[in-house]
């Protein structure tokens, strides 16, 4: 495993200026952390052609599942026969969700809530599973690995999120608190 390496943070006003341009509000632990630094090889912050594709990342992956794989929830309805109406539907269901902000690969930090804590996620498809417990958790865990210390015993839900991690039939690897 090779650990994250770090550059210099972003401006106070580089970071409003981002979350203006890409309609987001990163949480204050995401805020923190890009102030004092940011991964190498994670998302330009500046750099539009490189951010955009990013954000649609999630959408995209769940949509090549839909119609590669087979995922529709019975909650979505009946499965239309035309890819459009199974897109917008897919595109009208994560609309509700909380958006995600790329951190780094493929990992993920939920917008909402706008509140330090939030779990990290790892979104490949619908191949989504927790990275983190938050933000400081995730980074220790990237650059020591998953294991280097025990599990957090709660974590806050994400909605939408954390319930695509239980419908991924993983075994869980701790409690979750919905109220956290």
């Amino acid at each position: 495993m090779t650990p994250l390496t770090w550059t210099h943070g972003y401006s106070a006003v580089e970071l409003e200026r981002a979350q203006e341009r890409f309609r987001l509000t990163f949480p204050p632990d995401l805020i923190e952390l890009l102030r004092d630094r940011r991964p190498v090889g994670g998302p330009d912050w500046n750099d539009e052609g490189v951010v955009r594709p990013l954000l649609a990342w999630p959408y995209e992956g769940l949509l090549f599942d839909v119609e590669d794989s087979g995922l529709w929830w019975t909650e979505w309805g009946d499965r239309p026969d035309r890819a459009e109406e199974r897109a917008e539907i897919l595109r009208d269901v994560l609309s509700r969700a909380p958006r995600l902000i790329p951190i780094f690969s493929h990992r993920y930090l939920p917008a909402t809530p706008c509140d330090a804590g939030n779990p990290v996620f790892s979104v490949y498809q619908s191949d989504v599973i927790h990275y983190g417990a938050d933000l400081g958790d995730y980074i220790d865990r990237e650059e020591n690995g998953s294991e280097c210390q025990p599990w957090p015993e709660t974590f806050r839900e994400i909605d939408f999120w954390s319930e695509l991690v239980r419908r991924n039939n993983l075994p869980p690897l701790w409690p979750i608190s919905p109220s956290a």
